[in-house]
C-alpha cells in the first residue's frame, strides 16, 4: 500500500480517482449520527414539511458551494491548508491551518462522543449490561483513527463498501417504521422552536466545514469538472439523506435516539451496523483533514505522525464529554470557518493564472487583504446570528443563514479589495505574479 498523501505537494495525475468514488466519500461523511441528532431536533421543533424543506434547501446550497470549492481543489491539486498558504501567505496560512486542525480535532471528539452514547445504548439492549459510555467513545475513536492514519486510499475503499450498505439499511428502517407504525405521526403538532431560516442555517452548519475543506478530497479528482460533479452529489445527497431519515423516524416513532428507534423496530443488528459504519466513515475524515492541515505548517511534519498525536488528543477530549456542546460547537465552526471558503474562492477565481497558485511558488509572509476579507466575513456572520439561536449579536439579517452570510461577505470583500488594488487594468493581474517572496502583501 502506498503511504504518501502528498500533504506538502500536488496529487499526481496518475493517482487521481473517479468522481463517483469521491462522491461516495462525501456521502459517507454526510451519513453520521450528528446528522441524525439534528434531524430529530428539527422533527421535534418544526412542522414536518417545513423541516423537510429546510433540509433540502440547506443541502442544495451546500452542494452548490461544494462545486466551487471542489473545483479549486482539483485545479490546484492542493489540500485546503496548502491553499491557505497561497491565499493568506506563509504565516497567515499557518495560523489558519492551525485553526482548522484544532476545529477538526474538536469535531472528531464530538463524533467519538456520539458514537459512545449510541454504542452504549446498543450494547445495553443486547446484553443488559451497563458499561460506561467512555469505554465505547474510546473504542470508537481508536477505530476511526486507524483509517485516518493510513490515508485517503483507505478512506476511499471504506466509503465504497459502506455507502451502499448504509443506504440500504436506512431505507429498511424507514420502510419497517411505516409498515408497523403508520404515517400518523408525520402531521402531529409540535411547538415551533426553530425558524425556517434558523433550521436552514443548522442544516448548512452541520456540513459547512466539509464544504470549505472540500479540496482535501477534490484534489484526488481526475478533472475539475469531475470534482464539481462529485461535490454536488456528495454534499447534497450526503447531507440530506440522514436528516430526512431521522426526521421521518422521529415523527413516526416519537423517539429521540436513532439507535432506540431501530431497536424498537426489532432491527437491533441493523442499528449496530449503521452505528459503526456511519461514525467510522465520517469521523476518520475529520482526523485525516486535521492531520493534513497541521502537517502543512512545516515541511518536516509528516501527516501520519501528526494524525497519531491528534487522534490521541481527540479521543481524550471525546471521552470527557465534548458531545455535550454539540449545537454550540457547529454554530461557532460555521461562523468562523465558512468565511475562509469565500475568501479562497475569490482569491482563486481572480488570480488562478498567477504564479501564486503553483506548487512551490513564492508567497508573502502575510497577505493582509485576504485576512481583512476573512475577518470581515467572520464579523458579519456573528452580527447576523440571533443570540437565541447561537453565539452572536443579532444586529441585522442578510440571508438568515449566518454561516452563508460570512462566506458571501468574505468573497465580496476580497473581490472589492482586489478591484481596488488592480483597478482591472491590463497587466494588473500579471503584476501580482511577481510579488516579492518575503514581503507582507498590502
Amino acid at each position: 500500500m502506498e503511504t504518501t498523501d502528498y500533504e506538502h505537494g500536488i496529487v499526481p495525475i496518475d493517482q487521481r480517482k473517479s468522481w463517483l468514488s469521491i462522491a461516495a466519500v462525501w456521502i459517507a461523511i454526510g451519513i453520521d449520527l450528528s446528522g441524525a441528532f439534528l434531524g430529530v431536533a428539527l422533527a421535534s421543533g418544526m412542522a414536518f414539511w417545513p423541516a423537510i424543506g429546510a433540509t433540502m434547501l440547506g443541502s442544495l446550497l451546500l452542494g452548490l458551494l461544494a462545486m466551487g470549492c471542489a473545483y479549486v481543489g482539483a485545479s490546484t491539486g492542493l489540500s485546503t491548508a496548502m491553499i491557505s498558504r497561497a491565499v493568506f501567505g506563509k504565516i497567515g496560512g499557518a495560523v489558519l491551518a492551525l485553526a482548522i486542525s484544532i476545529s477538526l480535532v474538536g469535531w472528531f471528539a464530538v463524533q467519538a462522543g456520539f458514537f459512545g452514547t449510541n454504542a452504549q445504548i446498543a450494547f445495553t439492549e443486547f446484553t443488559g449490561l451497563d458499561v460506561p459510555v467512555q469505554v465505547f467513545s474510546g473504542i470508537g475513536g481508536v477505530l476511526m483513527a486507524i483509517t485516518a492514519f493510513w490515508g485517503y486510499r483507505s478512506i476511499n475503499r471504506l466509503s465504497s463498501l459502506a455507502v451502499p450498505l448504509l443506504l440500504l439499511l436506512l431505507v429498511i428502517g424507514v420502510v419497517v417504521a411505516f409498515v408497523t407504525k403508520g404515517a400518523g405521526g408525520l402531521d402531529a403538532a409540535v411547538e415551533a422552536t426553530f425558524t425556517f431560516g434558523g433550521a436552514v442555517s443548522l442544516v448548512m452548519g452541520i456540513f459547512i466545514l466539509g464544504v470549505v475543506l472540500a479540496p482535501d478530497m477534490a484534489r484526488w479528482a481526475k478533472t475539475p469538472k469531475q470534482a464539481m460533479a462529485a461535490g454536488f452529489v456528495g454534499f447534497f445527497f450526503g447531507n440530506s439523506i440522514i436528516l430526512v431519515v431521522a426526521i421521518l423516524l422521529a415523527r413516526i416513532m416519537n423517539e429521540s435516539e436513532l439507535m432506540s428507534m431501530y431497536f424498537a423496530l426489532s432491527l437491533g443488528g441493523v442499528a449496530v451496523v449503521v452505528l459503526i459504519l456511519a461514525q467510522w466513515t465520517t469521523n476518520t475524515t475529520n482526523l485525516y483533514s486535521a492531520g493534513l492541515a497541521f502537517s502543512s505548517i512545516h515541511p518536516k511534519l509528516t501527516r501520519r505522525t501528526v494524525t497519531l498525536v491528534l487522534g490521541v488528543v481527540g479521543i481524550i477530549v471525546g471521552i470527557v464529554g465534548a458531545a455535550d456542546f454539540f449545537i454550540q460547537f457547529i454554530l461557532v465552526i460555521g461562523t468562523i470557518i465558512a468565511p475562509y471558503g469565500g475568501v479562497y474562492l475569490a482569491a482563486f477565481f481572480t488570480g488562478r493564472r498567477t504564479a501564486r497558485w503553483a506548487h512551490g511558488a513564492s508567497t508573502p509572509t502575510v497577505d493582509v487583504w485576504s485576512i481583512v476579507a476573512w475577518v470581515a466575513g467572520v464579523l458579519v456572520a456573528f452580527a447576523t446570528t440571533d443570540p437565541a439561536a447561537g453565539p452572536g449579536f443579532g444586529w441585522f439579517t442578510f440571508t438568515t443563514i449566518s454561516s452563508l452570510d460570512g462566506l458571501i461577505v468574505g468573497f465580496a470583500v476580497y473581490l472589492v479589495l482586489w478591484i481596488a488594488r488592480t483597478g482591472l487594468r491590463p497587466g494588473s493581474v500579471a503584476a501580482e505574479t511577481h510579488a516579492p517572496n518575503d514581503e507582507v502583501r498590502a
